[in-house]
């Protein structure tokens, strides 16, 4: 069998190794007694694999441990990472809080009432039966003397006239408005 330096140079690691067949190690053998190039970079590699396998040849000289920390915090400019750092979480902060407040403020989860100057109603009683008009905004006691229509008034409870969004009248119901 017979290589060339490219074969020699791809299974250089594996023939220091051990880990080439006999018969490929042969024939690399043969390759270095003729080529001094590739006996070079044969002897380069094996003071390499030399040096890095013995421990006292790597040895850090005394102090190199401090120094390396020293040098590496004179770099680092920690104080305006660290400001940095809690800028961004109080924005974040704000943001989270304002977010909170405008959902709070903008009524999400509040029955939408039917006319927009309609204050809602405080204290009428859940079971009181009352007077509404299915396209209308307010609802009335029953009885109510100000009602000229009563042929579409529906009665319900003040409890779901108050959920759909009616208010009370501001005549016949006003000892509850606030």
């Amino acid at each position: 069998m017979v290589v060339n330096c490219d074969e020699v140079w791809r299974e250089l690691s594996n023939y220091l190794d051990g880990e080439v067949d006999a018969g490929r190690r042969a024939a690399m053998d043969e390759h270095f007694r003729g080529c001094k190039r590739c006996t070079s970079v044969l002897e380069g590699m094996r003071n390499v694999v030399q040096l890095y396998g013995d421990e006292r040849m790597v040895e850090a000289p005394l102090g190199f441990g401090y120094r390396l920390q020293r040098r590496l915090g004179e770099n680092a400019h920690p104080s305006r990472r660290t400001f940095f750092g809690w800028m961004v979480a109080a924005a974040a902060a704000v943001l989270v809080a304002g977010s909170f407040e405008a959902a709070r403020s903008s009524g999400f989860g509040r029955t939408q009432l039917r006319s927009e100057h309609a204050q809602p109603g405080r204290g009428v009683p859940p079971d009181m039966m009352v007077w509404v008009y299915p396209d209308g905004k307010t609802f009335h006691v029953l009885g109510c003397e100000y009602i000229l229509d009563r042929a579409h008034l529906k009665t319900v409870a003040a409890r779901e006239a108050l959920r759909e969004g009616y208010v009370p009248c501001v005549r016949c119901m006003k000892k509850y408005l606030s």
